[in-house]
């Protein structure tokens, strides 16, 4: 397996702290020491391409092939019908608004997103339905929110080909964002990123795509051919092989994260496979942290054995305003999620979550009314997997497990 980008966190992560930090209690109990915690921020569905990508500075070719929308430009139009116009072109930072200040605030170890679009002036489409490209002089777009990790086992990397996928890449490694999920040939696809997080330990990101979430078979990294680390299914066989993955690199004080794009865009049930498939990963494979995407909406939060389970992050950035069609699910409201772990134990020690609203391809802070449309969803949500959301007063959601 090719060892994949080492990037160093010092400068980011040295805390300015003049003194020693007490111990904190963590929300189940256990103690915590701040100067130890990894803080994570994790985020649902990152689609920068199409009509997001038509407002940057550098739009690409908007041509589109949906048997509804042939144009980028007309996402554009479809959310200035409903919202009004655009001051196009935007700056690169405009779609993560708020996001911004709430990083500032969180000061998070690593961030990490799932990238859903294709960096690429490819044309060389694949033969599905819907595609998503950026244009490579949009990354800006990434590094202004100073991402440090693409999840990249998706279903729209490779909408423009292998071509398409490849030039991604090199746009990534080109801004010193790492990636993982993905590559060039099967031991790239399968590699994580790691990360040194200074003075507190190393963190390893492997990323997941399964065929529940639309990826085709064909899309399967293998010797010698770019492609996606693929999950056929959620078999026992299936963990086996992650377990080896992780083995043959994980180190003792190391935290790991899955990160899978699995099922669909639209529901909040969770197969009981994909429930026994994460606990087993938690289990039998040396993994952490999962870090589920794919629905379009945030979905049920589990804390399995002192470790989160995210089942569906929902998404974060897209070009959907002006689109009907399950409004009950609000897809527009998303989350910030600020992980904390104690890398020594590898348990929990704070799960803090900042509602955000897409409005204008942009991400805006969140009304009172809003705020609680999502506590009790994902408290009603939570109920069958024993965790708890509690809203407060700056409209800043904190889990809580048993």
């Amino acid at each position: 397996m090719k060892r994949r980008q080492v990037l160093t966190q010092a400068a980011k992560t040295l805390p300015l702290l003049a003194s020693p930090v007490p111990a904190l209690m963590g929300a189940a109990g256990t103690r915590a020491n701040v100067s130890r915690t990894i803080t994570l921020f994790l985020c649902g569905d990152v689609m920068t391409g199409r009509g997001i990508d038509q407002i940057l500075p550098h739009p690409g070719d908007p041509r589109l092939y949906e048997s509804y929308m042939r144009s980028a430009k007309g996402y554009v139009e479809l959310a200035e019908s409903s919202i009004g116009p655009f001051p196009t072109p935007v700056d690169f930072a405009y779609p993560w608004g708020d996001a911004l200040e709430e990083f500032d605030r969180a000061r998070p170890d690593l961030r990490i997103i799932n990238l859903e679009t294709s960096v690429t002036k490819s044309d060389t489409r694949a033969p599905k339905g819907i595609h998503y490209r950026m244009h490579p002089d949009n990354i800006p777009c990434l590094t202004a929110a100073k991402i440090d990790c693409c999840a990249l086992a998706n279903n729209h990397v490779l909408d423009w080909g292998e071509a398409g996928l490849v030039e991604t890449l090199e746009t990534l490694e080109r801004v010193d964002i790492a990636s993982a999920g993905a590559g060039r040939d099967l031991d790239e696809a399968e590699a994580p990123a790691m990360f040194e997080v200074f003075r507190k330990g190393r963190v390893l990101v492997f990323a997941f795509g399964s065929v529940t979430s639309g990826i085709p078979l064909g899309w399967e990294a293998s010797v010698g051919r770019p492609g996606v680390n693929l999950l056929e299914n959620f078999s026992d066989s299936m963990v086996r092989r992650i377990a080896g993955q992780v083995q043959s690199v994980k180190q003792q004080g190391d935290l790991v994260i899955a990160s899978i794009h699995l099922g669909g865009n639209w529901g909040y049930h969770i197969p009981s496979e994909q429930k026994a498939f994460a606990h087993k990963l938690l289990d039998e494979a040396g993994v952490d942290i999962i870090y589920g995407h794919s629905s379009h909406h945030p979905k049920g939060i589990e804390v399995y054995d002192g470790k989160p389970i995210l089942y569906g992050c929902g998404d974060f950035l897209n070009d959907y305003e002006g689109i009907g069609g399950y409004e009950e699910f609000r897809g527009e409201l998303v989350l910030m999620y600020f992980i904390g772990v104690d890398p020594a134990t590898s348990s929990l020690t704070h799960f803090e979550m900042t509602p955000l609203k897409i409005e204008r391809f942009r991400l805006n802070r969140v009304n009172r009314e809003d705020a609680r449309w999502l506590r009790d969803r994902l408290n009603r949500e939570g109920a069958e997997l024993k965790t708890k959301v509690e809203l407060a007063r700056d409209n800043t959601l904190s889990l809580l497990w048993d």
